[in-house]
């Protein structure tokens, strides 16, 4: 099934089912009104909003009515936790190589991961607001998942089965602002604003063969300024599934429901072309564009976002489908 949070003038908004084909929606209430009760008592919830979710996309549902992306929170609009991994290695690889710094061996066997702020998601078509283009304003095209209760020291195959929705994400980085901060040896802050996340979440079931072990083998589509410059494969070239990153954030402690985990930029190797290095699939954020000009070149020739450039992030099914909606947004200064 799909899910989303429509905004109501509260923090946590209301839950609605929304049709497969994202054209009707009909509120949850009476079963669930927040999106945090479902995930709190899914075994129990999460039938019936099945129930709903097949009579709505019969065109049987009395009170649908049309659903609108714009009108959407987050999904889950505010979490009890957001932990970000960086599970395409190639992006790492592409960052240190423009730096000409190696990447540790570690890397390969031990997933990165940071704690993002969890209080304050944004909307997939709500503005991005920013105080200082000098801040170097970044979109990230990810793959996350919501999480149900996840005991201590879960293997990562096991870990697979807590995980609930899959949605995307805008991880917005601030790329002036972070070498200062990973400077100080303790980890973003400052360098990440809220995130945004799809109109959507969707259930397992909805991705059909497209959900192999941990990893969605689907193209992320990213549109800069109206023009596509990232069409990158989400599934083959992710070093870590998403079971092995919630392991990962259970070793030591229980990751309770409610929990997001992104994927971390998706980013696919480059081909040799006559002896040349490129990068046919784009990429899904700038500073992996930058790193790539810096091999090429010497220096980065792309600047970061200004003001009044949009960033639409999508992901199509197989039959063409959006399947989660679009992440459509403009940057804006603050006011």
């Amino acid at each position: 099934m799909k899910l989303a949070t429509y905004k109501d003038g509260s923090r946590d908004g209301q839950l609605l089912v929304v049709s497969r084909d994202l054209s009707t929606a009909h509120y949850a209430t009476g079963i669930a009104s927040r999106m945090q009760h479902l995930l709190d008592d899914w075994n129990f919830i999460s039938p019936q909003l099945e129930d709903l979710y097949q009579t709505l996309n019969s065109g049987k549902a009395r009170h649908a009515f049309p659903f609108e992306p714009r009108q959407c929170m987050a999904p889950l609009p505010r979490a009890f936790q957001w932990a970000d991994g960086s599970a395409y290695l190639n992006h790492v690889e592409l960052v240190r190589a423009a730096r000409q710094s190696e990447v540790p061996q570690s890397f390969y066997v031990d997933p990165l991961m940071y704690q993002g702020g969890s209080d304050d998601f944004i909307g997939p078509c709500d503005d991005v607001v920013c105080r200082d283009e000098a801040y170097g304003i970044d979109f990230e095209a990810e793959i996350a998942v919501i999480t149900g209760d996840v005991p201590m020291a879960t293997s990562a195959d096991e870990a697979l089965e807590s995980i609930r929705l899959v949605m995307i994400a805008n991880d917005v980085s601030l790329r002036n602002l972070i070498p200062s901060e990973l400077a100080k040896g303790f980890g973003f802050f400052q360098g990440k604003p809220a995130t945004a996340f799809s109109p959507v979440a969707v259930t397992l079931d909805e991705l059909g063969d497209a959900w192999d072990h941990g990893r969605l083998n689907l193209t992320v589509q990213s549109t800069w300024n109206g023009r596509k410059v990232g069409l990158c494969e989400a599934g083959p070239e992710m070093t870590f599934h998403f079971g092995q990153l919630i392991a990962h954030m259970c070793k030591t402690r229980n990751v309770r429901a409610g929990s997001i985990v992104g994927s971390g930029t998706v980013s696919n190797k480059s081909v040799d072309v006559n002896g040349h290095k490129e990068w046919p699939k784009g990429y899904s954020c700038i500073a992996e564009k930058r790193a790539i000009e810096t091999i090429l070149d010497g220096q980065p020739s792309t600047e970061f976002m200004k003001f009044g450039d949009t960033i639409r992030i999508e992901v199509k099914g197989k039959n063409g489908d959006s399947l989660f909606g679009a992440i459509d947004q403009q940057i804006v200064q603050l006011a």
